[in-house]
């Protein structure tokens, strides 16, 4: 069972970090970051799932705000509590919350779709979104290949003490 369960993760992994991306993908990232620590990706790969995953998805919500402001989806988000805030801020800062707006936790899609009814022109948007999702997967795979590291040597501190037990108790 375990082996089938390392296959099916070293086989579909970076597929399932990369769609984990698109989409509020913090947990997708960490892990992507985890798993290269222990081998089963390279950590690369896992930080360009990520990268590719976030700008994609943030890329998308800009085209859906942009093309399809009077689609029900987009006019639901208009609805929601952080949308307002979100839109003041692309309209008055367009640059910075462009480059930080995935960093907010919550604000990642209605920011996406609040930048593209903004006025901030499609290149700088792809450019600057370019520019946070590499910063963002660097960020976020990192932190899960050093929480790897940490979670091994605490399963190993774990076994070493459980060893001593068994050697005590024989």
């Amino acid at each position: 069972m375990t082996d089938a369960i390392h296959n099916l993760v070293e086989q579909y992994g970076l597929i399932a970090v990369f769609l984990g991306c698109v989409a509020e993908g913090e947990s997708a990232a960490l892990l992507g970051g985890f798993f290269a620590h222990q081998h089963v990706f390279v950590l690369w790969q896992s930080f360009l799932a990520a990268a590719i995953g976030a700008f994609v998805g943030d890329t998308f919500f800009f085209i859906l705000g942009r093309s399809f402001a009077d689609h029900p989806f987009v006019v639901k988000l208009k609805g929601r509590p952080g949308f307002s805030h979100a839109y003041r801020l692309v309209s008055t800062h367009p640059d910075i919350f462009v480059l930080s707006n995935r960093f907010i936790y919550g604000l990642r899609l209605v920011g996406g779709i609040a930048s593209g009814l903004s006025g901030i022109a499609v290149t700088r948007f792809v450019i600057l979104n370019a520019i946070s999702s590499i910063v963002w997967a660097g960020l976020f795979t990192t932190i899960g290949y050093v929480f790897g590291l940490g979670a091994e040597r605490i399963v190993g501190q774990a076994l070493v003490r459980h060893e001593r037990l068994l050697i005590a108790l024989a």
